[in-house]
């Protein structure tokens, strides 16, 4: 695999993809050939401009492997909108799974793709906005650059 770094407003982020696509995002340092591909050129391009308030979709293609129901969950984050917030009973309903909302969490917690699959989208029922791979504070920063205020 072919890894890239980029520094952006919410920290550094390690890039993953092989010819065809981006298959991670990491919050921590990835080991792979430090080699420049026309795929992780465009991820970070629209990676810099999203975390500049510039981009609200991405066209980086993507290959993001895991079971079926992480699969499934994946898919319905990347219908939540940009500057919108689901809960976790919300996105497990989406994906027709209304009582698996800790297995739901479970799944986002495994996203490889983190901002493109957007799963800093998803906070608790109470207004918390719960965990993320990438810490609480990055979660809060990518909610504040979509405009979405806690409460």
């Amino acid at each position: 695999m072919n890894i890239s770094t980029l520094n952006t407003c919410i920290g550094k982020l390690w890039l993953e993809a092989d010819k065809k696509y981006l298959r991670r995002i990491s919050f921590l340092p990835l080991e792979g050939n430090n080699i420049s591909t026309p795929v992780l050129e465009l991820a970070k391009q629209e990676l810099e401009e999203y975390t500049n308030g510039k981009r609200q979709f991405f066209t980086v293609p993507i290959l993001a492997k895991g079971s079926p129901f992480q699969e499934k969950i994946w898919s319905c984050l990347q219908r939540i909108p940009y500057g919108k917030v689901w809960t976790y009973r919300q996105l497990a309903e989406a994906a027709e799974y209304p009582s698996a909302f800790r297995a739901a969490g479970n799944a986002n917690h495994a996203n490889p793709l983190p901002i493109i699959i957007p799963c800093h989208r998803v906070i608790n029922s109470n207004g918390d906005i719960g965990g993320y791979g990438g810490g609480r504070e990055i979660k809060q920063k990518l909610l504040n650059l979509e405009a979405f205020v806690t409460f």
